[in-house]
């Protein structure tokens, strides 16, 4: 069994800690015993790695040979990962989040072509969640990748000082006024929105959008969020300058704290071309500048938003501590805890039961079209040190709590 790390208190500082990320039952409660035992046979898999491999070659071969997988990927991975095909498909996931007091991130995951007509099409869906999150309390974010309305190319050629001809000095135009699109109608529609981060080659020309997008709308909350990769070396350094900038200029800075996405690409690119990895090295450097930024974020809350974006039991533990320490309403408009639709349960529900601002990641889309999304989360959960393990030791016990119950329920009858 993975041992929960406990958080480390200062001398002299006692904490009531209602908060146990072991309690599966609370983690739990809204999956029926199939559902479980479901949920028991994805994660049973993916705990192995050659497993993975094997399934998602397979998979690929499937749909590129036409053949009929469709339900059984939907009934499976899709149902446990994604919300449905469509905003209106994600009701169900919705609803059921809502009743345990978490709200909703609708997350359209498609990866459109690289073309004009593509990214217009991005944009109307997204404009589609806003107005969602808008007239629906359960659907508290928007969220968008800035690649899927720019090309990448052209964002990396920005970001190089290249010099753009005529067409690609109108289509990066065009990208500035997606984004401005974007974060206007959610400053207008009062909806918080997030604009997730990328590679780091790509990275600069999108921190520039999203922080002259916040000189706009976040005037006096935080509409806009940018998000900081604390895996790389420089992000901690660069939301400590994003927060004096803010508050230099006036306006609210909103932050979105996550690890890193991109780890064996930018290990990889960095390789091959001969530089330094933008990355840390180990694990614990990553840790180190997570929790360094949330009390950093902590002592300057009077201009940063945060939301905690992160699986990880211990930060969110500590996050959670610190605010009620630092005599933080559980509740605070300011401070929000994320995960994705299908991961760690124990962190989410627990949270929200505890009273704190909780939310997931849905993803949604055409099943097709939202495979790369989810080649990439079962990936994740094998090459994330112990993340499947801890996952199915959890499911495992809760179904062994649900069967001893069962059979005292049984017992009980017949004394």
């Amino acid at each position: 069994m993975t041992k929960m790390p406990t958080v480390v208190q200062p001398k002299g500082r006692k904490l009531s800690n209602t908060i146990s990320f072991e309690d599966t039952s609370t983690a739990f409660s809204d999956q029926s015993d199939w559902e479980l035992k479901k949920t028991y046979f994805i994660f049973a898999c993916m705990n192995h790695n050659w497993l993975v491999k094997i399934g998602t070659f397979f998979i690929k071969l499937f749909f590129y040979l036409k053949l009929p997988i469709k339900n059984l990927i939907k009934n499976t991975v899709f149902d446990h990962f994604c919300g449905g095909e469509t905003i209106e498909g994600c009701r169900r996931t919705v609803d059921k989040l809502d009743h345990a007091h978490i709200g909703t991130i609708l997350d359209y995951s498609v990866e459109g072509e690289d073309s004009e007509r593509s990214f217009e099409a991005t944009v109307q869906e997204i404009l589609k969640t806003i107005e969602k999150s808008s007239k629906t309390p359960a659907v508290p974010f928007s969220v968008f990748k800035v690649t899927g309305i720019a090309s990448s190319e052209l964002l990396e050629k920005v970001q190089n000082g290249a010099p753009l001809d005529e067409d690609e000095q109108a289509a990066f135009e065009r990208v500035r006024q997606r984004v401005d699109l974007l974060c206007r109608s959610a400053h207008d529609w009062h909806v918080k929105l997030f604009i997730d981060a990328e590679e780091s080659w790509i990275q600069d020309p999108i921190d520039t959008l999203t922080y002259d997008m916040m000189a706009l709308y976040n005037q006096k909350q935080a509409v806009v969020y940018n998000t900081f990769q604390l895996y790389r070396r420089d992000s901690y350094g660069n939301l400590v300058k994003a927060t004096e900038t803010a508050r230099e200029r006036g306006y609210c800075l909103g932050a979105k704290l996550v690890r890193g996405a991109y780890m064996e690409k930018e290990r990889q690119r960095a390789h091959e071309m001969e530089y330094c990895e933008p990355v840390y090295a180990t694990k614990e450097e990553t840790d180190h500048d997570f929790n360094r930024a949330i009390d950093f974020c902590l002592e300057n809350r009077d201009v940063v938003s945060i939301c905690l974006g992160t699986h990880n039991e211990y930060s969110s533990l500590y996050l959670a501590q610190e605010m009620r320490r630092r005599g933080i309403a559980a509740n605070d408009p300011h401070f929000w805890f994320a995960q994705l639709l299908g991961m760690s349960d124990n962190v989410s529900y627990n949270l929200a039961k505890a009273g704190y601002n909780v939310a997931k990641y849905v993803p949604y889309g055409p099943i097709e079209a939202v495979m790369p999304y989810l080649f990439r989360r079962a990936e994740e959960n094998t090459s994330v040190a112990g993340q499947a393990s801890r996952e199915f030791t959890l499911i495992k016990r809760e179904l062994i709590r649900r069967k001893q119950r069962a059979n005292r329920r049984k017992k009980a009858a017949k004394a």
